[in-house]
């Protein structure tokens, strides 16, 4: 794909994207997908059809068997293993289902680790946990934190660096549908905020009620969410502006 010349790269691309499992079932085959930066896309899809190994060959954490993942206009699939591991420092935040905060660190120490992986200044680590809402709690530690409150540690440590890509793995299959929806409104004002592209994989419709729009990953490739689906989505009851009201 040639871009004119006083055009912005997309933030992802997604070329003939292939990977097969070691049985020699296909998983995805032949999947195209651009996402622009600050758009922030849901994928929903039954369990097993391969959303979670997207996301892997996207944050070069798998190799595909064809096909290519552009960030930022570099080829990941093209890098060697400290160039991938650097790209992704760099380049990408990470929210999952878990949370994985590291409970031996506080807060602030938390959401600076990706600063410290990065060369960049620490003070930005106590701001963004006041942008998520936990401004006074950078000296507090996650045994001290209520499920939300993790998630939105994590949600904080993923943008503290302004990455261009977020990588979001059901990030409220453990929480209520009230803190859920606090928190999916969050995410969405902060990662707008901060301009990253955003790509969320869930399978709850109240969920992807957030984005800028669904794609349904099936055996058939990704897709736009049928009429129906999406009909269903935007009457959720969930979506956020982008200034969080």
């Amino acid at each position: 794909m040639t871009l004119p010349a006083d055009a912005v790269a997309p933030a992802l691309e997604c070329r003939g994207l292939s990977k097969r499992y070691g049985s020699g079932r296909i998983v995805l085959a032949q999947l195209d997908f651009t996402l622009a930066a600050g758009e922030f896309v849901a994928i929903m899809g039954d369990s097993g059809v391969g959303k979670s190994t997207l996301l892997n060959l996207i944050a070069g954490l798998d190799r595909a068997d064809g096909g290519s993942v552009m960030i930022d206009g570099r080829a990941v699939e093209q890098l060697d293993d400290n160039a991938a591991t650097r790209l992704r420092r760099q380049k990408l935040g990470f929210v999952f289902q878990a949370f994985h905060v590291l409970p031996h660190l506080t807060l602030a120490q938390n959401v600076a680790l990706p600063l410290l992986l990065n060369d960049l200044p620490g003070a930005a680590a106590l701001e963004m946990l006041a942008a998520v809402g936990l401004g006074g709690r950078g000296e507090a530690f996650p045994r001290e934190l209520s499920g939300g409150e993790l998630q939105r540690v994590a949600i904080a440590r993923a943008l503290v660096h302004r990455p261009s890509l977020i990588l979001a793995d059901e990030p409220t299959g453990n929480l209520d549908p009230a803190t859920a929806h606090d928190v999916l409104g969050l995410f969405r004002a902060q990662s707008k905020a901060t301009g990253a592209a955003t790509i969320m994989v869930t399978h709850s419709e109240a969920a992807a009620a957030v984005a800028d729009r669904v794609l349904i990953l099936s055996d058939g490739g990704l897709h736009a969410a049928p009429a129906q689906v999406g009909d269903h989505v935007a009457h959720a009851g969930v979506r956020s502006s982008d200034d969080g009201r």
